[in-house]
């Protein structure tokens, strides 16, 4: 499967992006086990975590029916390095046209962090994948239903950002296409077990919500 058909297949099974900032690599076998385990598809270590590149490497060749790449990615440089690294997916905190025509260029899935129609329009022209919304908790559902009514439907937009199972039925309803999860999820020093709970509890409500 290429890149995009395997965000597309998880977009319908689990939009749920694991964001593991702080992740190591000695922490990435039993941690990616815990999230796939329950049901995530699509996995982001940002790059701004110890030895990122070798937790990418690590986790795409453990789990190769997931999604993993690099969230934090700021650089064509920095895509061209996840790449390498085996990573399929380049999530950021900004819209930067050129990181997306990169990541384009290389059959990378791309998700720019937006919070204006202007970045979003932008994002799309540039090639983008889908949108992040971030951070979520400088908008909300409605800023979402005023966004989407404007963009191309079927664009996929994900807030990111204080995200918990008890505040996703709001963002839903509204249109949200799905979410990124952090520090909720995972957090460095945070046990597989615990990881594998949190995990759970984000996938049960995600299954609630699609009934």
């Amino acid at each position: 499967m290429t890149a995009l058909s395997t965000f597309h297949a998880a977009m319908q099974q689990l939009p749920l992006v694991a964001i593991l900032r702080g992740l190591t690599p000695a922490e990435a076998p039993d941690v990616g086990d815990a999230i796939v385990h329950a049901g995530f598809r699509l996995l982001e270590v940002p790059l701004n975590s110890p030895d990122p590149l070798a937790s990418i490497a690590l986790l795409r060749a453990r789990f190769p029916d997931a999604l993993v790449g690099a969230g934090t990615v700021l650089s064509v440089q920095q895509v061209r390095e996840v790449h390498g690294a085996g990573g399929q997916l380049i999530v950021a905190p900004n819209f930067n046209a050129d990181v997306i025509a990169e990541a384009t260029r290389l059959g990378l899935v791309s998700l720019p962090g937006v919070m204006t129609p202007t970045e979003a329009f932008g994002a799309l022209a540039a090639g983008a994948t889908g949108l992040k919304l971030f951070p979520a908790e400088l908008a909300s559902p409605a800023v979402v239903k005023a966004m989407l009514a404007v963009l191309p439907q079927g664009t996929p937009l994900m807030p990111v950002g204080g995200i918990s199972p008890g505040n996703m039925a709001e963002w839903h309803a509204a249109g949200a296409a799905g979410f990124g999860i952090g520090s909720a999820l995972y957090k460095p020093g945070k046990r597989a077990a615990a990881v594998r709970e949190a995990a759970q509890d984000f996938v049960t409500a995600w299954a609630a919500l699609a009934t």
